[in-house]
C-alpha cells in the first residue's frame, strides 16, 4: 500500500479515545455540549490522560522499531475530532507516556477517517463506529475499539513477554471474505460444512484485514522462526472439515499464522486470554463483547453479520 522503502512499513492510524481514557471529558461533551468540553480540556490540559484500551498495543507497535533495529518502520498517527486547541492535552499525554507519535490530524469535529486513506494506513482504530465503517468502505482495515469489560483488558501489558506483540484475528469477514458466512446464515451449519469441504482447494477471497496481516508477516520473516517479537493467531468458530480451506488459503497467500485455533463453535474468550492477545479482531459484536472481558478487542463492521 504505497510502500517505497525496501524495509516493511506499517502505518497505524488511531483516535484519541482509543489511545487514552477520555470517558470523563467525553461525558462532559455529551451532557454539556461543545463549549463546556472545550473549557474542560483547556482547564485540564496539564492533567495526564490515563491509558485507553489500545494503549499497550500502540506502545508495543512502536517498540517494534527498536526490537527490529530499524529493519522495519512502524508509524502511529493520531486522528482526532478535537481541535488543535483541545487536542493539546492529548499531545501532552503522548509526551508524558514517552510515545513516539509525531504526526496528528485534529479535525475540529469533522470525521477524520479520510486521512486514514491519505496516510496509506494499514489499520485504523477508533471508538467511533461510524468513522470505522466509512474507513472500511474506503478500503482501510478498521475496527471499533470495544470498551474495557474486565480487569484483564486493561491498558497495561499482562503477557509473559512484555515486548512481544500478540494479535489475534477471526477468519470469515475479517481475514477472509464473508462468502462462507453467507452460506452458513442462509442454509445452516450442515450446508456450510459441505460447501467448504467441496471448495477446500479453492482459496477464499481476501477480507479487509489481509493486507495488515501481510505486513505483519513480512516483519516476522525478518526473524528466525520462533524468535519474532510479533505473534499472530487465527481464532475461528470453524471446525473440521471447514478448516482445510482456511489453511490452504493462507498457504496460497504465502502467509504464516503462528497459531490457528479451530474452535467448532466454542466461546473464544478463554482461548484469547490464554493467548494473551494485545488485540482481537472479529466481525460479530457478541464475540467482541465476550473477548473484551479479558483482552482488548475491536469490532470489524464488515460482511453479512453486520447487514441491517
Amino acid at each position: 500500500m504505497g510502500q517505497t522503502e525496501s524495509r516493511p512499513v506499517l502505518v497505524v492510524a488511531i483516535s484519541s479515545r482509543a489511545l487514552f481514557d477520555l470517558d470523563e471529558s467525553h461525558r462532559v461533551f455529551e451532557e454539556q455540549g461543545i463549549d463546556a468540553y472545550h473549557r474542560y480540556q483547556i482547564e485540564h490540559e496539564d492533567d495526564v490522560l490515563q491509558p485507553g484500551v489500545a494503549f499497550t498495543l500502540v506502545r508495543k507497535l512502536l517498540n517494534l522499531n527498536t526490537l527490529f533495529e530499524k529493519r522495519v518502520r512502524v508509524e502511529v498517527v493520531l486522528l482526532s475530532r478535537n481541535s488543535a486547541d483541545t487536542g493539546l492535552r492529548v499531545f501532552n499525554s503522548i509526551s508524558h507516556h514517552g510515545l513516539d507519535i509525531t504526526r496528528a490530524a485534529f479535525t475540529g469535529g469533522r470525521s477524520p477517517f479520510e486521512y486514514a486513506s491519505v496516510l496509506d494506513a494499514h489499520l485504523f482504530l477508533s471508538a467511533d463506529s461510524e468513522d470505522v465503517a466509512r474507513a472500511l468502505n474506503a478500503g482501510v482495515a478498521a475496527a471499533t475499539i470495544a470498551p474495557i469489560a474486565g480487569s484483564g483488558a486493561s491498558g497495561n501489558a499482562t503477557g509473559e513477554d512484555p515486548d512481544q506483540l500478540r494479535i489475534a484475528f477471526d477468519g470469515d469477514a475479517v481475514l477472509f471474505s464473508d462468502e462462507a458466512e453467507r452460506v452458513y446464515r442462509k442454509q445452516g451449519l450442515e450446508a456450510f460444512e459441505a460447501s467448504e469441504k467441496a471448495a477446500a482447494r479453492r482459496p477464499l477471497e481476501a477480507g479487509p484485514f489481509r493486507c495488515f496481516l501481510e505486513v505483519l508477516h513480512k516483519m516476522q520473516s525478518l526473524s528466525p522462526e520462533g524468535t519474532s517479537p510479533i505473534r499472530t493467531a487465527l481464532v475461528t468458530a470453524r471446525g473440521a472439515p471447514a478448516h482445510e480451506r482456511v489453511i490452504r488459503t493462507l498457504r496460497t497467500w504465502g502467509i504464516r499464522i503462528d497459531e490457528a485455533l479451530f474452535l467448532g463453535g466454542m466461546d473464544k474468550s478463554a482461548f484469547l486470554k490464554a493467548f494473551q492477545a494485545d488485540i482481537f479482531f472479529d466481525d460479530q459484536t457478541q464475540h467482541v463483547e465476550s473477548a473484551a472481558q479479558f483482552v482488548p478487542a475491536g469490532h470489524v463492521p464488515h460482511g453479512v453479520a453486520n447487514k441491517a
